[in-house]
């Protein structure tokens, strides 16, 4: 159980440590589009592949209960996109295929695009109307650059692949939901009436 703790430590770490590489102004932009979505009754639809759509997926499921309309890319019942509706893409590199392609197509029906990434000048960032930074290895990255991975607790690869980044997106879009809950009144008892009553 050597590696285990050692990696639960990493992550707990790198997790405090991120939060110093992540932009209000950023963050403070994305919240005002979800506010003015919700406002208005745009819908919001999220879009990963592999690890990440999961995030994406407990994001969506988390904003539904705030009383968004929100969506899920490839899901049957997902509706049409509309202009000024919000595609919410989340790929580390940047570089996933489906989901450059699905910020591309959106953006032609004039959706308003946000990009979750570790690469503020990838494909995918470059489609974006606007780009949320989240610090973290990739699986088709590594950081060089000794001052940086010092800071981030880089010292060994205790989390394979992309996990550096999708534990920060997660973390990073659960705290979201947290700041709409104040700004928009909503209390854990008024997400409750939105969960669903209907299980398996």
């Amino acid at each position: 159980m050597k590696v285990f703790r050692r990696a639960y430590l990493s992550l707990v770490k790198y997790l405090e440590a991120a939060l110093d590489f992540i932009s209000e102004s950023e963050l403070e932009t994305f919240l005002k589009l979800l506010e003015s979505a919700h406002r208005d009754g745009r819908r919001i639809f999220v879009v990963g592949v592999g690890r990440s759509g999961l995030i994406g997926r407990a994001f969506a499921m988390r904003l539904m209960h705030l009383g968004f309309h929100a969506y899920v890319v490839g899901e049957t019942v997902t509706p049409a996109a509309r202009a000024g509706d919000v595609l919410i893409a989340i790929s580390g590199s940047g570089r996933s295929a489906a989901v450059v392609a699905a910020a591309e197509i959106a953006r032609s029906l004039g959706v308003k695009v946000v990009a979750l990434t570790s690469y503020p000048d990838s494909p995918l960032a470059k489609i974006a109307d606007m780009v949320v930074s989240i610090p973290g290895r990739t699986k088709v990255s590594h950081e060089d650059r000794w001052e940086v991975r010092q800071l981030l607790g880089l010292h060994e690869p205790l989390a394979p692949l992309g996990t550096q980044f999708e534990l920060v997106a997660q973390v990073v879009l659960d705290s979201v939901i947290f700041e709409l809950m104040s700004r928009l009144g909503v209390e854990e008892e008024d997400m409750l009436e939105l969960h669903a009553n209907v299980e398996v």
